[in-house]
């Protein structure tokens, strides 16, 4: 049985202010756990109801493993639905972003995209399609939110995910910036550049004003049918899918 104590640090982990504070996040499901346990990060605790119990071979001695009551996975949890497997993880230590590091690769860069399922679908994206890392505004949704580990698919525990001021960054960068905009060349026919960034902007008002200066090349995706937008994860997928096949990495 989890103490008051315990419980009320698992659920403070819902919280952003609380998973700055405290460093740690929290991942659910065994898929997503797992992922987690054979990556780099610390996984500081797994918490799981009798039933899985005996799944739970793999995990190393090291990590500390607590069977726990349905009801007490049922106010740990913050899924409607749990899924019965919950782990305590620890974010990794960030190394200072410097515009050096996005050298020899296609970067994806997002401007405030605010909504947690999203994001979590473009980290899965991104790692579907071989990137090694995604750059966020300030204001873009915490990647460690619990809606967006979910949505990520267990890809957050191999891709890197770096906060910082994009305007300071692409003002430093001398990389393509590729802006995804309503008034631009169809992304079909863009000669992509070996290396560069590729910038989407939030779900309503796009990409902000004073980053357009910085765009070398606005990029749209033709609209062929009636639908007034499309959305940022799927634009992502779009971005990504091309980016591929212009290299012909997939071969």
């Amino acid at each position: 049985m989890l103490s008051k104590s315990q419980i009320r640090f698992i659920t403070s982990l819902h919280h952003k202010k609380y998973r700055q504070e405290h460093q740690c996040f929290i991942v659910e499901g065994i898929k997503s756990v797992m992922e987690f346990v054979q990556s780099s990060y610390a996984v500081r605790a797994v918490y799981s109801i009798a039933e899985l119990a005996p799944k739970m071979d793999k995990i190393p001695q090291k990590i500390k493993f607590s069977v726990v009551s349905d009801v007490d996975m049922q106010r740990i949890s913050a899924q409607k639905t749990p899924q019965g497997l919950l782990a305590i993880v620890a974010m990794p230590d960030a190394d200072p972003l410097t515009p050096e590091a996005l050298a020899g690769n296609h970067t994806l860069v997002l401007d405030d995209v605010q909504d947690p399922g999203n994001l979590g679908t473009i980290i899965r994206t991104a790692e579907w399609f071989g990137f090694r890392r995604l750059v966020c505004s300030a204001n873009t949704a915490d990647a460690y939110n619990p809606k967006v580990v979910q949505a990520s698919m267990g890809s957050l525990a191999r891709l890197e995910v770096h906060y910082t001021d994009i305007e300071h960054l692409l003002a430093r960068t001398a990389l393509p910036v590729y802006g995804a905009l309503l008034n631009g060349e169809p992304i079909y026919e863009v000669s992509w550049a070996r290396e560069g960034i590729v910038l989407l902007g939030n779900e309503g008002n796009g990409i902000r004003e004073n980053l357009l200066p910085r765009i070398d090349h606005a990029v749209t995706i033709p609209r062929v049918g009636q639908a007034e937008s499309l959305n940022v994860a799927v634009s992502a997928a779009l971005f990504c899918s091309e980016l591929v096949r212009s290299k012909g990495a997939w071969k």
